[in-house]
């Protein structure tokens, strides 16, 4: 069993993303199976609660108000449309449900009094809660995790010497103060990348070293594709190749074993047997819907056929 290590170099991970594949792929899979269990994916349901609108100026993001998107800003849902939709993903076979806020940050009022609200309603349906909605106050952190919060998500993007090609309105220090905001109100953390948005492979390993180094490793790491979305400054970039995807998961496995690997967006470019391979490299988790905030996802029915096809089971998650 390979200890769990929070020294990680940027050299060695860079040699990690090099390996030759099958042999990386077989390395991952060993860590996996000392690790995690064996043939479980959790399904996870992502629900855009306020949409659009934001002043971040992601290069990426459709929900950005600097770009022009097919995306309509719409105002947050109700509560109770909320938990309707968590309702349904639990009866769908989710054990996570994720709400997301296209906000530069949490303010105090209604608003984030609603969210308490779904968040401790989703808590009573037996599921996990994730919320993302930008940085947050240590008050703000203090209060979700009385409500019962489960996770946290607030991504790095990327390296962060890449990091500023990427997005201007919000720092590289801001992001790892609101992860230690997250982390000690003690909620768990969910923190990864993207990959696919002109980065060097030295980005990528930078990218996967500052959450290796984290102490302790964030328990969930989503791992993104590029879905190139017309009218971001990113819309034209080329499809990302796959096996890149592959690599990631394998190597994020092997640095943080004890994560949740999360094979997030993009996965509609993915063939089934890339899918599979990404499971064989680590990746333990996906976003289960229709719809990823704003982007396509496959059918629940298409990843229930996977699974059963696969023989994998939907991980079965009990909450306190």
């Amino acid at each position: 069993m390979e200890a769990i290590r929070h020294d990680w170099t940027l050299d060695e991970i860079e040699a990690l993303l090099n390996t030759p594949l099958l042999e990386l792929v077989h390395r991952a899979q060993t860590v996996h199976r000392d690790y995690q269990p064996v043939n479980a994916i959790q399904l996870a349901t992502l629900l855009s609660v306020k949409t659009g609108g934001c002043s971040e100026n992601c290069a990426y993001c459709p929900q950005s108000a600097h770009y022009n998107t097919e995306v309509d800003p719409q105002f947050t849902l109700p509560v109770e449309t909320v938990l309707e939709q968590a309702e349904r993903a639990k009866a769908a076979g989710a054990s996570r449900f994720c709400m997301g806020w296209a906000w530069r940050e949490i303010r105090d009022g209604a608003q984030f009094d609603a969210m308490l609200e779904m968040v401790q309603g989703v808590r009573q349906l037996g599921l996990e809660a994730c919320v993302t909605a930008g940085m947050l106050s240590d008050r703000q952190a203090e209060r979700l995790a009385e409500a019962g919060l489960t996770a946290y998500n607030h991504n790095l993007d990327t390296s962060p010497e890449f990091y500023g090609e990427i997005i201007s309105t919000r720092t590289y220090s801001d992001r790892l103060a609101t992860l230690e905001r997250v982390r000690q109100a003690g909620i768990s953390v969910c923190c990864g990348g993207i990959i696919g948005m002109g980065e060097g492979q030295r980005d990528r390993a930078g990218l996967l070293q500052v959450l290796a180094t984290l102490d302790p490793h964030p328990e969930s790491v989503p791992i993104n594709a590029l879905v190139p979305v017309e009218g971001t400054p990113l819309g034209d970039r080329d499809r990302l190749d796959p096996l890149d995807l592959v690599r990631m998961c394998a190597v994020a496995r092997i640095l943080m074993p004890k994560a949740r690997v999360r094979l997030s967006a993009g996965r509609t470019a993915l063939s089934r047997e890339a899918q599979v391979l990404c499971f064989l490299a680590g990746a333990n988790s996906i976003f289960y819907g229709d719809t990823l905030l704003t982007t396509a996802n496959p059918a629940c029915e298409a990843d229930r056929q996977l699974l059963a096809d696969i023989g994998a089971e939907a991980l079965e998650v009990v909450t306190a």
